[in-house]
Order: C-alpha cells, then sequence, then structure tokens
C-alpha cells in the first residue's frame, strides 16, 4: 500500500464529465488499496475570468483581495470532486489550503510555502478518506488567504507529497510525460521514460510550460518522486523525474531543447567602464522586482563599454523606463531594445562527458543561416538568444542535430 499525491490541472478538471472521469481514476487507486491525496486546480479559464472580473472594479486589483478572489476557483473545484467521489461510493473531505494549514510568507499573489500541517489529513487517510486539496493556496500568519503565482497547484502538490513523505507525487496534465521538445513545434519528439530533476529544472526554467519551475525545485530539495502523466489516457507510465541519471545506460548527450519566446533583450550603449556599473544598472531593476536572465557586457574600449541583458517580454517596457532614469544619471550613450527575440536551450547532463557540444549547435544554427545575438551556458545547457522569426526552426534544426527525433 502506498501513500499517493496525485495534481490534476484545470483541463483535467475543466467540466462535470472531467472531474467525474478524474473520480473513477481516483476511485480505482484506492480500490488498490493505496491512500490518496488529490491536490486541484481551478477549473480551465476560471482563474483569468476572475482576474478580469477584479479588473473591472479596480484597475489594479489590492493584492490581498485579489488573492480571495482568485483561490474561490480551487475552492470550487474541492467540493465538486469531492462530490462526485462520494457518488461513487468513496468516502471524500476536501480541504481549502488553510484548513490544511498551508502556511505561507505574506507575498500576496506569489507567496511561498514556509510549512504544512499535515496531521488532519493523515487523520481522513487512516479513517479511508480520499482527501482532496485546493491546490495554489494557503494562509500566512496573520489568517489572510494568499496564492503561489501562475502554476502554482505543482507546488502545492510536490509541497503536500513532502510533508507526507508519500511515496509518489503524480501530476496529471493534458500531456502523456516530457517530451525533447515541444510536439507542437517538432512532430517527431519523443516522450522521456526519465528525466533528471537537474534537467527538468533547466527545461522548466527554459520555457518547458509541463511543471512549473517551484514544484521541480521542491521535488528536487526535498527528494520526492515526480511522475508526469496525461490525465486523459488510462495507459501509459508517463516520464519519471529522478534525482539520479540511470548510471546503467548510454546517457544521450542532450536530452531535450527547450524554448521561450517571451524574451526582449535591452542595451546600454556608451556606459562608462568602471567598477560597480553592473550593479548601478541591475540595482533598480531588480529594486523593480524584474528579472534578469542573461547578461553581456562588452570589452571596454575609450573608457566606456556596452552592457546588454534580457527580460520577461511582459517587463520590457518597465525595465527600459527604468533604464532611461539610470541612463542620465551614468551619462551613458543611448538605449536600444529589441522585444521580438527567442531563446533556443539544448539541455543534457551527458554534456558533462561529451565536449564540443557547443561547436555542434553553433555550426547547425549557422548552416541555416541563424544568427545568435547572445550565449549563455551551464554544466548542462547551452541558451542562445534569436530572432524571433528563427525560432521554429531553429528548434527543429538541434532536434535533429543532436538526435532526438532517433
Amino acid at each position: 500500500m502506498a501513500l499517493i499525491v496525485q495534481k490534476y490541472g484545470g483541463t483535467s478538471v475543466g467540466n462535470p464529465e472531467r472531474i467525474k472521469n478524474v473520480a473513477k481514476r481516483v476511485a480505482k487507486f484506492q480500490a488498490q488499496g493505496h491512500q490518496v491525496v488529490v491536490v486541484v486546480s481551478a477549473m480551465s479559464g476560471e482563474t483569468n475570468k476572475l482576474i478580469a472580473l477584479a479588473k473591472e472594479v479596480q484597475a489594479t486589483p489590492d493584492p490581498r483581495e485579489l488573492d480571495a478572489i482568485m483561490s474561490t476557483g480551487e475552492q470550487v473545484t474541492t467540493g465538486l470532486l469531492s462530490m462526485a467521489l462520494m457518488d461513487i461510493g468513496c468516502k471524500a473531505k476536501s480541504y481549502t489550503g488553510g484548513q490544511v494549514k498551508v502556511l505561507t510568507d505574506s507575498t500576496h499573489t506569489k507567496a511561498r510555502i514556509l510549512s504544512i500541517d499535515e496531521a488532519n489529513m493523515r487523520r481522513d487517510l487512516d479513517a479511508g478518506h480520499v482527501v482532496v486539496v485546493a491546490g495554489f493556496q494557503g494562509v500566512d500568519e496573520h489568517g489572510n488567504i494568499t496564492t503561489l503565482g501562475r502554476g502554482g497547484s505543482d507546488t502545492s502538490g510536490v509541497a503536500l507529497a513532502a510533508a507526507l513523505k508519500a511515496d509518489e507525487c503524480q501530476i496529471y496534465t493534458d500531456v502523456d510525460g516530457v517530451y525533447t521538445t515541444d510536439p507542437r513545434v517538432v512532430p517527431e519528439a519523443k516522450k522521456l521514460d526519465t528525466i533528471t530533476f537537474e534537467e527538468m529544472l533547466e527545461m522548466a526554467s527554459l520555457g518547458s510550460k509541463v511543471l512549473q519551475i517551484r514544484s521541480v525545485e521542491f521535488a528536487g530539495k526535498y527528494k520526492v518522486k515526480l511522475r508526469v502523466l496525461s490525465s486523459f489516457q488510462d495507459e501509459g507510465e508517463g516520464t519519471l523525474i529522478t534525482v539520479e541519471e540511470d548510471k546503467n545506460m548510454e546517457q544521450p548527450i542532450i536530452s531535450g531543447i527547450a524554448f521561450n519566446r517571451d524574451e526582449a533583450k535591452l542595451t546600454m550603449l556608451g556606459v562608462p567602464d568602471t567598477p560597480g556599473i553592473a550593479y548601478q544598472i541591475l540595482g533598480s531593476i531588480a529594486d523593480a522586482n524584474i528579472d534578469v536572465d542573461m547578461i553581456i557586457q562588452n570589452v571596454g574600449h575609450d573608457g566606456t563599454t556596452d552592457f546588454s541583458f534580457t527580460v520577461n517580454r511582459g517587463d520590457y517596457a518597465k525595465a527600459q523606463g527604468i533604464l532611461e532614469g539610470v541612463k542620465a544619471k551614468l551619462g551613458a550613450r543611448e538605449i536600444t531594445g529589441d522585444n521580438k527575440i527567442c531563446k533556443v536551450s539544448a539541455v543534457g547532463v551527458g554534456m558533462r562527458s561529451h565536449p564540443g557540444v557547443a561547436s555542434k549547435m553553433f555550426k547547425a544554427l549557422a548552416d541555416e543561416g541563424i544568427n545568435i545575438q547572445m550565449i549563455s551556458t551551464s554544466e548542462i545547457k547551452i541558451s542562445v538568444v534569436l530572432d524571433e522569426k528563427y525560432l521554429e526552426l531553429a528548434v527543429r534544426v538541434l532536434h535533429r542535430t543532436f538526435g532526438l527525433d532517433q
């Protein structure tokens, strides 16, 4: 008998019919003797509807009240799924994040989990209940409802699995596993049976939308066995995300090609080439809570240098405005920007033992006449910034170059 945490995303619980299907799946696991905790998202489209509603009333919604509104989407699903389970003869009980006592910090709309009190859930599991928990939410120390940011139900699922020391955390979504790249871009993409946490972390941070990055970090930290499965197929083992790469098998050099369209680049030209300049430029960007991705500083000439960095496309205008303020202070020459760029990355732990991956990647892109604007590398990934119009071509070429279609 195992303790399993299952998380179902918005499309999996998108209507009453799908909720009933989820109930049947959960009941099957319980019938096999397993204890099951189910974490659910809001029905697909529901959270966007709630945010739109809030914006109709207040142009920039108050964060505390927005959390109170957004959290209701998951609450509806927990009640409906519990009813659907009862209807087919399963004992079930729904919980909000606050009722479980998922304690978070007070950062509204993107709170972080501090602790989870699992006592009530264990009591209900031991009494033969399926426990249905609202994902994406918790409460802070003052009893305020908080939410965990987009995709936060994944993090809820993994955090509950860690707190309960579950045997496995199964993330049910609309895809049947993790693929070598997005099958909509490359039809030949293959499903991976296993992938390491390191690789999954890179894939998630580089735009692969299968799992929220914080959930992968959490799972890696607490050694939670994570499996991605399809809620629309009964067959298949999905993809298991593991701590260790399989030592018995010859690792492929590259496990996947990830990409992200939501990129924008900003460059400050003619910046004084003096110590502390990076902090003066990026400090104000960080203060505005804008994440910076790649950074390049050119070699200085005549006492000045050029400084480039990338941000999420949604932060482009805001970051540009901040740089205009910094420009005058530093006496920089001008600011240029481009919000029509993308990032394409090759990811794989096999890179560690195979030199020459970068040159192979650059040659493949050069042969297609694709110009590389920026490069960033780590031990297990190489990322390049390209003109957005080359995104799909670059992904297809690299997928083929590294034999991922084999």
